[in-house]
């Protein structure tokens, strides 16, 4: 009997299946769930794959009675419909595991995150979150600011990704502003290729100021000029804070302001370091930066 596509890539990686951009069979589908209900799969990515609802389907259900796996990436465009969101959300509210979600690139819209946020905001594990390039707008990012919940409050989300949802306004981005800068656990934040502009990030600069526990904030290719740089860098310079990497690459900013902030931030990183060290930091949890391609672009 020949080696299926599964087989090889658990063989490679145990504890990992990882498939990319392949139309997968009903056989790779049945391995998939065997796996996963045998409780032997810590990270399943069917990232770009062509599979049908049917299958999809089978999928969440293996997803729903897994125990082991903690990291699902369903990147670029698996959640394809409502129906598939719906699927998902099921198998979401039975899982208990799941640590790390990836949706990077699905045509969910604001409906598909009404869907999927009752199962999300009530996951007990789930930490990390991307719905980049989701198509999302203000409604899916008021149920998102749920999900980081200020001191003293429930558990919530440590990292987010909101990559490329050129639809979200800035009444949107003012109301997240609020929510980073009261949000207890929330250490990385990417908001990458959105058209945010100089006065989203100076509301998104008072509240990484305010906040005690950001670390990482991407505003790469969000156009930005050197007067938002300009306020960053004061910021850095005259106020405590717990940020450790401020990305602005691809903007209207001088090299030269980008290296005073990344100087500074080095330096207080070398200080957080030897703390962190002392009293032994958690890791940060990591995601695959996949560039821009907007849905009316893709194949």
């Amino acid at each position: 009997m020949s080696c299926s596509l599964v087989d090889t890539f658990t063989k490679m990686l145990p504890g990992s299946i990882q498939i990319t951009g392949e139309t997968l069979s009903g056989a790779e589908i049945k391995d998939i769930c065997d796996s996963l209900k045998e409780n032997s799969v810590r990270l399943l990515s069917i990232r770009g794959c062509q599979l049908s609802d049917r299958d999809f389907g089978r999928v969440c259900r293996g997803v729903a009675e897994s125990h082991s796996l903690a990291q699902l990436n369903m990147n670029l465009g698996v959640v394809s419909t409502i129906n598939r969101t719906k699927h998902l959300a099921d198998a979401l509210k039975t899982n208990r595991s799941i640590q790390t979600l990836f949706l990077h690139g699905s045509p969910l819209l604001d409906a598909g995150l009404v869907t999927l946020n009752t199962a999300l905001s009530t996951h007990p594990s789930l930490v990390s979150l991307d719905l980049g390039d989701c198509m999302l707008g203000d409604e899916a990012l008021r149920l998102i600011c749920a999900m980081l919940p200020p001191d003293g409050a429930k558990s919530g989300l440590r990292e987010l990704t909101l990559s490329a949802n050129p639809s979200i306004t800035t009444k949107g981005w003012a109301r997240l502003a609020i929510a980073v800068a009261h949000s207890s656990q929330l250490r990385v934040l990417n908001l990458d290729y959105n058209p945010l502009g100089d006065q989203i990030a100076g509301m998104l600069a008072v509240a990484v100021a305010s906040s005690r526990t950001l670390e990482v904030l991407d505003l790469e290719g969000t156009g930005l000029s050197n007067q938002s740089a300009q306020v960053f860098l004061e910021m850095v310079e005259n106020y405590p804070t717990c940020l450790r990497m401020l990305v602005l690459a691809e903007n209207a900013i001088s090299p030269e302001l980008q290296q005073q902030i990344s100087d500074l931030l080095s330096e207080g990183e070398e200080d957080d370091d030897k703390e962190g060290e002392a009293r032994g930091s958690a890791a940060i949890p990591t995601r695959e930066k996949t560039a821009w391609i907007p849905h009316s672009s893709k194949g």
